[in-house]
C-alpha cells in the first residue's frame, strides 16, 4: 500500500484500511478507564504495597505515593502542554522527535513499545499463575499456566480488534470492580477511625516517617505504580476534542490514581498498627503469599467471602491491564507505520476503524516474549513477572526523562507556549525528580525483580541497547531516505 492509497482510505471513513483511527470515540472518562487499567489497582497494592512496606520505610509508605504522584504531576504540566500542539497515537516518541529531533524520536519509539511489551508479557506470567490457580482450585482442571495465558491472548486479540469503545467498556467493568472493594474498604476504615492504634496520621505522613527506614525503596515501587498514566495522550486521535479532553484526563487520572494508592495503603497500615504492619508485610512475604498482607484485613471487615472474590478481582485486573497495553502497543506500531518507520501495511485498520495488523504483530510479540519462559519450565512469577516488570518500569522511567527534556528544548525553540511554569519549571522540576527515581531504581534493581545481581545487570543494560538499537536504526533509515 503506498502513501495514496492510505491518503484514499483516509477520506473514507469507513473504508477497513483507512489511514486515521476513529475520531471522537473517547471521552475523559473512556480514556480514564483506559490509564486507571494499566495501573491495575488492586495488582499495584497487592502485589507492590506488601514489598514496600516489608523493605522500604514501613508505616511511611503512604507518603512514598504522594511523592511520586508530586513527581508525576509535575511531568505532566509539560506533557500536557506538548500535548496541546501535538495530537498523534505515538505519543512518547513524537513528543520526543519534536524536542530532540526525528532520529532521537525514533530510537526511543523501540524503546516505548519495548516498555509496553515487556510490561504487558509479565502481567501475563502472573495472570496465567493466577487463572491457573483458581481454576484447579474451584473445578479440579490443573493445566500449567501458559495455557490459560495463550487462550487470553486470543480474547486480548479480538477485544483489541473490536474497537476503542469495546475496550473501554470491557475495562470500565473490570476496573470499577476493583475500585470499589478497596475503595470501601479504605473509607469504612478511615470513618470508624482507624485500628487498635487509630487512624496512624503522623505515623505515614509526618517528614520522620517519611524518611525511615529505606525510602528509595518505597518510593520506587511508588513510582512503579504509577506506569501507563501517559497512555492519555495515545488516545489524543480518537478522544472528543482532543486540546481538552486530553489534559483533563491527564490530571485526573494522576490525581486519582495518586490519591488512591495513598489511602488504600495508608488504611491497610492502619487497619493493623503503624508498630505491627512492618512485622506483618514481612511475615506474608516469608510466607509466599504478599497478597494475605493486603486481602487478610479486608475479610476481616467483610466476611470471608471477600477471600474468594479478591484473587478473582485480581485476575480481571490483570487482564484489563493486559488489554490495555495491548492497546498502547498496537498504536505506537500503527503510527510507526504511519511515518514510514514501519512497513506501511502496519497502519491497516479494520472496519471498525482499529489497527489490524499492529494488533496482530503486538499478539505475535507477546507470544515471543511469553512462550521461551513456558518451554524452559520457568516460574511465571519469580522470573516472567519479576523480570519483565522491573525492566519496562526502567524503560519507562527513561522515557518520562527524555519527554521533560524534549519539553523544554522544544518551547524554547517553537514559542509556541510562553508559559514559564508549563513549558520550563514544571517539566525541569520533574525531570529532575524523575532523575531521582531512575537512580532509585538502579539502585534497588535486584530488589525490584526479585533476581540475582547478574540477572539484574542482563536486564538493566537491555534497556540502554534497545535504545541504541533505535538510534542506530533510525540513523540507517534516515540516511536510505536521503539517499
Amino acid at each position: 500500500m503506498d502513501s495514496q492509497t492510505v491518503s484514499r482510505h483516509a477520506a473514507k471513513p469507513d473504508a477497513p484500511t483507512a489511514g486515521t483511527l476513529k475520531p471522537n470515540a473517547l471521552g475523559v472518562v473512556g480514556i480514564l478507564f483506559f490509564v486507571l487499567s494499566a495501573q491495575a489497582p488492586l495488582t499495584g497494592i497487592a502485589g507492590a504495597a506488601p514489598i514496600a512496606v516489608a523493605l522500604g520505610n514501613g508505616p511511611g509508605v503512604p507518603a512514598a505515593y504522594l511523592v511520586a504522584g508530586l513527581v508525576i504531576l509535575l511531568f505532566s504540566v509539560g506533557f500536557v502542554a506538548m500535548g496541546r500542539h501535538v495530537v498523534d497515537a505515538g505519543a512518547f516518541y513524537t513528543y520526543i522527535g519534536k524536542g530532540l529531533g526525528r532520529t532521537t524520536g525514533t530510537g526511543s519509539a523501540g524503546l516505548a513499545l519495548f516498555a509496553y511489551c515487556t510490561i504487558q508479557a509479565a502481567m501475563y506470567g502472573l495472570y496465567g499463575a493466577i487463572v491457573s490457580g483458581l481454576v484447579a482450585t474451584h473445578n479440579g482442571l490443573d493445566l500449567p499456566w501458559w495455557v490459560w495465558t495463550l487462550a487470553t491472548m486470543a480474547v486480548v486479540q479480538a477485544l483489541g480488534a473490536a474497537g476503542v469503545e469495546m475496550g473501554a467498556k470491557v475495562l470500565a467493568v473490570f476496573v470499577l470492580a476493583e475500585f470499589s472493594i478497596l475503595s470501601v474498604f479504605a473509607l469504612v476504615t478511615l470513618f470508624k477511625g482507624g485500628g487498635p492504634e487509630g487512624l496512624g496520621l503522623a505515623a505515614s505522613f509526618s517528614p520522620s516517617a517519611a524518611l525511615d527506614g529505606a525510602p528509595g525503596v518505597a518510593v520506587m515501587f511508588a513510582v512503579a505504580s504509577m506506569f501507563g498514566f501517559e497512555a492519555t495522550a495515545i488516545y489524543g486521535e480518537e478522544a472528543r476534542e482532543p486540546k481538552k479532553t486530553v489534559p483533563r484526563a491527564t490530571y485526573l487520572a494522576v490525581v486519582v490514581v495518586t490519591g488512591f494508592f495513598a489511602l488504600v495503603s495508608w488504611m491497610l497500615i492502619s487497619s493493623y498498627g503503624a508498630s505491627q504492619a512492618t512485622a506483618a508485610a514481612g511475615k506474608a512475604l516469608e510466607g509466599g503469599d504478599g497478597a494475605g498482607f493486603v486481602f487478610a484485613p479486608i475479610a476481616a471487615d467483610f466476611g470471608g467471602w471477600v477471600g474468594d472474590v479478591l484473587p478473582v478481582l485480581l485476575a480481571t485486573s490483570l487482564f484489563a491491564g493486559i488489554l490495555t497495553f495491548h492497546n498502547s502497543a498496537n498504536r505506537y506500531l500503527f503510527s510507526l507505520g504511519r511515518d514510514r518507520l514501519l512497513p506501511l501495511r502496519m497502519c491497516r485498520l479494520n472496519r471498525r476503524h482499529a489497527p489490524w495488523t499492529a494488533g496482530c504483530v503486538q499478539t505475535v510479540l507477546a507470544v515471543l516474549l511469553v512462550v521461551p519462559f513456558a518451554l524452559a519450565g520457568k516460574d511465571p512469577v519469580l522470573t516472567l513477572f519479576s523480570w519483565f516488570s522491573g525492566v519496562a518500569v526502567l524503560a519507562m522511567m527513561l522515557l518520562y526523562l527524555l519527554t521533560s527534556v524534549s519539553v523544554v528544548v522544544f518551547f524554547r525553540r517553537a514559542r509556541l507556549d510562553t508559559r514559564p511554569w508549563n513549558t520550563l519549571i514544571a517539566p525541569a522540576l520533574g525531570a529532575l525528580g524523575i532523575a531521582g527515581a531512575i537512580w532509585l531504581i538502579l539502585a534497588n534493581f535486584t530488589t525490584l525483580i526479585g533476581g540475582e545481581r547478574t540477572t539484574a545487570l542482563w536486564l538493566t543494560l537491555s534497556v540502554p541497547v534497545v535504545m541504541a538499537l533505535g538510534l542506530v536504526a533510525a540513523r540507517v533509515r534516515g540516511r536510505a531516505a536521503d539517499g
